[in-house]
């Protein structure tokens, strides 16, 4: 995708992960991008800054900032999140003030980034909030699309270690079953692509993804980046006791389908979407 070099593109949270890969990927293309952050004086944000973006203060906890670091929009992309006090019941409420904001400074399309699956009735708390946050934002009086990755592959670091040589993965999704994954960079750049054109998603919402492996074969690709074996071993979903949104999510990810990420679209959107062994070898 080629910038339009008149229009100016908003990105909230533009020092956050997806927030980031998204500025980033507008930058490459030559966009005008407005960096909508917390704080202004963070090195990312300098970062940001001296890449050429415009950086502006836009702070959920100060909603009066909000509309003022969308004036002058031509386009937004957002998401929310479950990682607050009010977990995933923060999510539309976020939605909304974002949302709204949009729409009182003139901002003319929204790209919102949410989940697969969230459209599926999945009833996991996090999903469900997102689509709860997608269908507010469907009843505004702009263009509106959503960008729906699957499981992101920096997560797996998380859910590994180094054991007596080998690179150890531990899961509770039983072994056998594939799980889709997609790199941070990728989700960026699809969201770049539809900020920049929204025809490039037909219907107006795309599940993303890069990859589709099960427990061992991502064991074995980790252990390999690293130069030693890989071992899988899968944990029981009681393994995530007192964590309801987790267990609900890791029990969709064992009854098939689950994620249904659109592979080539968004190899295509993406410039060449990076697959586990590609995401391992630019870390």
């Amino acid at each position: 995708m080629s910038a339009n070099s008149t229009e100016l593109y908003g990105v909230f949270a533009a020092t956050g992960k997806q927030g980031s890969a998204t500025a980033e990927a507008l930058l490459e293309q030559g966009a005008r991008v407005r960096a909508l952050v917390r704080r202004t004086d963070s090195q990312q944000a300098r970062d940001l800054e001296a890449r050429g973006a415009e950086v502006v203060l836009a702070d959920l906890d100060r909603p009066e900032t909000l509309r003022p670091a969308m004036e002058g929009l031509d386009a937004l992309w957002f998401m929310t999140t479950m990682n607050t006090p009010a977990g995933p019941a923060g999510e539309p409420p976020m939605a909304k003030a974002l949302g709204d904001a949009a729409v009182e400074a003139g901002v003319r399309r929204l790209v919102f980034s949410s989940v697969d699956g969230a459209e599926r009735n999945s009833s996991v708390p996090h999903f469900d909030s997102k689509y709860d946050a997608e269908q507010y934002l469907r009843e505004l009086p702009v263009g509106l699309t959503v960008v729906r990755p699957v499981f992101f592959m920096e997560n797996l670091p998380y859910l590994s270690a180094v054991e007596d040589g080998e690179t150890v993965l531990r899961m509770p999704l039983p072994d056998g079953i594939p799980l889709q994954m997609v790199a941070v960079r990728d989700v960026g750049r699809v969201a770049a692509a539809a900020l920049l054109d929204p025809s490039v998603v037909p219907g107006g919402a795309l599940g993303i993804a890069g990859d589709e492996l099960t427990g061992s074969e991502i064991a074995n690709v980790l252990g390999a980046a690293a130069g030693r074996p890989g071992r899988y071993e899968p944990l029981p979903l009681e393994s995530l006791e007192g964590q309801a949104d987790s267990q609900a999510m890791f029990r969709w990810f064992g009854e098939l389908p689950a994620y249904q990420g659109d592979f080539e679209a968004t190899n295509t959107l993406a410039g060449g979407a990076l697959d586990l062994d590609g995401w391992l070898a630019t870390r």
